[in-house]
């Protein structure tokens, strides 16, 4: 047993693999109630997010795995930089779609990125779509339809340009699919904290430049604000993500990706507690359809 091995062990007797992946649902939940309440431009959010989360992550990912980064070449830095900027520009259509649409909405046509997923594979990869895959991601795109136009017709959307804002959380979705895509083959020979550490820190450089492309300020906000970006990169960031990548080690991998499906609820009902925003009919009934398209796909 090596020690990486013995450390997950040792862990899971610590802590229940199943209370972990509830704490992360309950801490990527935040993710978008975090966003709202910060009336930073979408990009600085994003920056300061993954630039926290770098920071946070980095000592411990060189303490141990300095053998790891020694043997990155100059073409494998190269190549982690297409996941670093597919991410960056996943983060900053998700964040901007919140000024625009409901959290319900966002949120959930966001966690449609399996679907792009399984397309780009069979497309880019030669991987094979199955019938169910096919009429799991027929289903979901229906829903998603459903959400975009059934509310903003019914003139019940949530959100000053719902449509708008719907199609920037696709397009982030499709975004995450390509960052996914794109680190498939190194994350099958780099261990996890090396690999995010490369790539955020690639993100961080490319959300740094959009954000000075854009004129925003990258300082000068109040405590606040400084505390929202921290809660970012501790919660949905550490708290969320890792703690889904370590479950992966004990719960089967068809078993998280279906309680991922709990993101969208558990936003919506915090949304409905901490913001007062109650989703329109049409945004319920399309995300549920969503929500169904996935769990088929993914399964």
């Amino acid at each position: 047993m090596n020690t990486s091995q013995g450390e997950t062990e040792r862990a899971s007797q610590l802590v229940s693999p199943q209370a972990g992946l509830g704490v992360a649902i309950l801490a990527v939940s935040t993710s978008a109630i975090l966003v709202r309440w910060s009336q930073a431009p979408a990009v600085v959010q994003a920056l300061y997010r993954v630039l926290f989360t770098t920071l946070l992550l980095a000592p411990a990912a060189v303490v141990r795995h300095t053998d790891t980064f020694r043997r990155l070449s100059s073409r494998d830095l190269a190549w982690l930089a297409v996941p670093g900027v597919l991410l960056a520009a996943h983060f900053t259509l998700w964040f901007e779609s919140l000024d625009w649409t409901s959290v319900a909405a966002s949120v959930t046509l966001v966690q449609a990125q399996p679907l792009f997923v399984a397309a780009g594979a069979t497309v880019l990869l030669d991987e094979r779509f199955s019938r169910i895959q096919a009429i799991g991601t027929a289903v979901a795109l229906g829903g998603a339809v459903v959400m975009s136009v059934g509310d903003f017709i019914g003139g019940t959307a949530v959100g000053t340009r719902p449509l708008y804002g719907n199609t920037l959380a696709l397009a982030a979705a499709i975004a995450l699919a390509g960052y996914v895509l794109a680190g498939r083959s190194f994350r099958q020979r780099l261990p996890l904290l090396p690999y995010v550490t490369v790539v955020y820190g690639v993100c961080s450089v490319a959300l740094l430049g959009t954000a000075v492309a854009s004129g925003v300020a990258l300082g000068g906000y109040p405590r606040s604000e400084w505390l929202l970006f921290l809660a970012m990169a501790v919660g949905p960031g550490i708290l969320g993500h890792t703690l889904i990548n370590w479950s992966l080690a004990h719960i089967t991998s068809s078993v998280v990706s279906v309680t991922l499906l709990a993101e969208p609820i558990g936003s919506a009902l915090l949304a409905l507690v901490l913001l007062s925003e109650a989703p329109g009919p049409w945004t319920v009934v399309g995300g549920v359809v969503v929500l169904a398209g996935i769990y088929v796909t993914s399964r």
